[in-house]
This record gives C-alpha cells, sequence and structure tokens, in this order.
C-alpha cells in the first residue's frame, strides 16, 4: 500500500506540473546571511608558533666598560675594555615578540688611586621585539633585523681586589656582592641560513652605587657590554598563519548551492500543493524512481610549501570518503593546484602532485576506498581557480565522467 500511494502521488504531481507552470523563478528565496557575516571580519592575517618551535640558542663575546666611581692618581676617570663572554637561550612566541635569558660575565678592571679588578656574573630576562617584522611585515626570510631588548636580572660579584671598600656587620670588607640591575639594549640580527644567525648587540646594564664594591660619588653604576656571535635556531625561525578571511570563496560557493536547492525546494512544495489540490488522482502505472547521488562538495587546503593534510581538513577527506561508499558507483578525480606567488611553475607543479597524492593515499590507507575509483592531476601553478592566489594551495575533488 505505501508504494503503491508513492507511486499515485508521482502520478498527480506529474500531472499537476504543467497545468499550473511552476518554477524556481516564479518563487522569492530568502538569500543566506553567511556572506554577510563572515564580510564583517576583518582580514588580517594572524601568525602563531606551536610551543616546540623557534626556541634558540646564542654564544657570543665582546668587551665590557664599566662606568663606576674609581679615579686614577690624576683624578681622572678612566676606562679600560675587558673581555666579556656571553650565553643565551630563549624563544620567539609570535613575529613580534620574544623572550631570552641571557647571562654574561670576565673579569672587569677600572681605575681607583691605580688598577682595580673583580669578577662579576650577570644573568638578564630579557623581553624582545622584532622592530622590522612589526612594521615592514612579517618574513622570516628577511636578512636583516633590529632587535631592541630590555631587561631585569641578577648580579653576583666578587674577588674585589684590592679589598672592597663597603664593610659588612663584622667590620671586614665585603668579599662578594649582590645586586639586582636592569638593562636595555640593541641587537643587529643577519640571517646565514634557516638555522643560524649572526649577530651584534650591545647592552647597558645599571647597577647600585657599589657596583665595584665602592660606594660614593655616582649614584648608579653602569656597565656596557658590547658582544657579537651566532645564533642557533631549533627547527628554523617560521610561524603559521591564519586568515579568517581565506574561506570566503568557498563559502560563498556553498551560499549559491544552498540557494538553489532552497529553489528546487520551493518549486516541488509548489507542484505538491497543486497536486494534493486535485486528489484524489486517476489510477496509474507503477513509476520508477531512479536515485541521483548528493552533489560532492569538498576540498582539502595546505599550508605554504606543505603536502601534509592537518586534522582540520582530513575532516573534508573522510566527508569525501563517506560520499563514496555512499554511492558505490562514482569514481572521484582528484586535482592539487599551488598559489603561482611563491615557487617556480616546474616546482609548484611537483608540489601539486605530492598534494593530491597525499589525499589520494589518505583515502586509500586511512579510510578504504578502491584506488581503482580515484584519478589524480597537477595543475601546478599554471591553473588558477581563485582570484585570491593563497586560496590555491588547495585539492579539488570533482566526479569522474
Amino acid at each position: 500500500m505505501k508504494a503503491k500511494s508513492l507511486f499515485t502521488t508521482a502520478a498527480c504531481v506529474a500531472l499537476a506540473v504543467p497545468a499550473f507552470q511552476v518554477s524556481a523563478q516564479d518563487v522569492t528565496v530568502e538569500e543566506t546571511e553567511v556572506i554577510a557575516a563572515v564580510s564583517e571580519v576583518p582580514c588580517k592575517t594572524h601568525y602563531y608558533t606551536d610551543k616546540s618551535d623557534n626556541w634558540f640558542l646564542q654564544l657570543g663575546a665582546g668587551v665590557a666598560v664599566p662606568f663606576v666611581n674609581g679615579i686614577n692618581a690624576e683624578g681622572k676617570r678612566e676606562h679600560h675594555f675587558t673581555a666579556n663572554y656571553n650565553l643565551g637561550f630563549g624563544k620567539w612566541f609570535s613575529p613580534y615578540l620574544g623572550w631570552r635569558l641571557s647571562f654574561n660575565g670576565g673579569a672587569l678592571h677600572f681605575e681607583d688611586q691605580g688598577m682595580s679588578r673583580f669578577k662579576y656574573v650577570n644573568a638578564n630576562a630579557d623581553l624582545m621585539w622584532d622592530m622590522f617584522n612589526s612594521m615592514g611585515g612579517v618574513n622570516s626570510k628577511r636578512v636583516f633585523s633590529i632587535i631592541p631588548f630590555v631587561g631585569i636580572g641578577g648580579m653576583y660579584g666578587w674577588d674585589y681586589t684590592p679589598d672592597a671598600e663597603i664593610i659588612d656587620a663584622d667590620g671586614n670588607p665585603k668579599r662578594s656582592t649582590w645586586l639586582l640591575p636592569v638593562s636595555a639594549g640593541l641587537q643587529l640580527r643577519f640571517r646565514l641560513c634557516k638555522y643560524v644567525d649572526f649577530f651584534a648587540e650591545g647592552r647597558a646594564g645599571f647597577y647600585g652605587d657599589n657596583f665595584e664594591g665602592i660606594a660614593g660619588g655616582r649614584p648608579v653604576d653602569i656597565n656596557v657590554t658590547v658582544n657579537g656571535g651566532f645564533t642557533i635556531n631549533f627547527g628554523g625561525r617560521d610561524y603559521k598563519a591564519y586568515n579568517p578571511c581565506d574561506y570566503l570563496g568557498y563559502i560563498s560557493n556553498l551560499n549559491n548551492q544552498v540557494n538553489d536547492l532552497r529553489g528546487a525546494l520551493a518549486t516541488t512544495a509548489a507542484a505538491l500543493a497543486a497536486a494534493e489540490a486535485q486528489l484524489p488522482c486517476p489510477e496509474v502505472t507503477e513509476t520508477t524512481i531512479v536515485e541521483t547521488p548528493a552533489p560532492l562538495m569538498a576540498t582539502v587546503r595546505f599550508a605554504l610549501n606543505s603536502s601534509k593534510i592537518t586534522d582540520i581538513e582530513m575532516v573534508n577527506v573522510y566527508n569525501v570518503a563517506q560520499w563514496m561508499k555512499e554511492n558505490p558507483d562514482q569514481s572521484v578525480a582528484i586535482i592539487g593546484y599551488a598559489d603561482k606567488d611563491t615557487g617556480t611553475s616546474s616546482y609548484n607543479m611537483g608540489l601539486s602532485q605530492r598534494r593530491a597524492q597525499a589525499v589520494s593515499d589518505a583515502l586509500v590507507n586511512k579510510y578504504g576506498i578502491n584506488p581503482d575509483r580515484l584519478s589524480i592531476s597537477a595543475k601546478g601553478s599554471d591553473s588558477q581557480p581563485y582570484q585570491v592566489n593563497n586560496w590555491n594551495r588547495i585539492v579539488i575533488f570533482n566526479v569522474a565522467e
């Protein structure tokens, strides 16, 4: 009985449609507001880094010059250059800001009615700012950068020769000193390769009056250090980017498909209403209904110069696999692309081939799709399906003819 009712209803629809001439053009369909809502989002690229990326180690050496209270035999201040050694490690947590723990020390010499000296070690926690990335745009391959920094830390001094003039509670000259300095400086960074930079930096540290073991005179002692050395970047220095507007073209395409489906639904509803108005309808012969597969709507996007499928994009691969399982008679063409703004044409052709192959391998190995139902092609950057180039780092699926 259910089958007979279905055939009867279908016959009524067939009779009613010519009589009422209802079409999608006669129905007003409400436009979706998805694009309008997304277009209000500022199209600004945001950068971020994983916990394990962008760590660095610095090794360097240079000179230190103390500006302290002592004077020479002629009553004048005389400054001496001494060796200084530097070790630091830290992380860039964005293209603009980073932090660093920096250690430096040596033996400082100064005049105090004769040559005086002491040894010291200094530890600083620095906040670093990449001026060029902030003002000139993010570029991990920039050859030259200027990096101002400020720091706060601790200093330990010992082995004062002659004895320090500061007396401890027992009436003896103090043999060591602890201080909490603040500092500021400027680093010049030169990129040698992805993993190694050369740096030259100057730092001025500001200490309490007893830095060199003499109280009196200047209220603040200053130690200026100039170091040069090498920075080792673990894994290179690069950042992941995200722009909320990257998917506007894809959303626009989906929006058009939604409106088409709404129009078809409205047309069917009007035809059904017309058919119901003519009930009961005459007996008709049995009609065979042919089901057509649902449309295939999915893409897989990739990061710059990458053929690795992210966890987010793997959802789209899964959706294609489910579609193929629901439509076992359909085959799918996998087409890879690359954006023309990066890489040569020949390199991009190989990159797009690797992207298409990665998607095919995931469908076969991860979701059990028969490889005979898949075909792979690479378009490189010679063909660009989207006007915005960085949208073209993509794999597109088509139902094979």
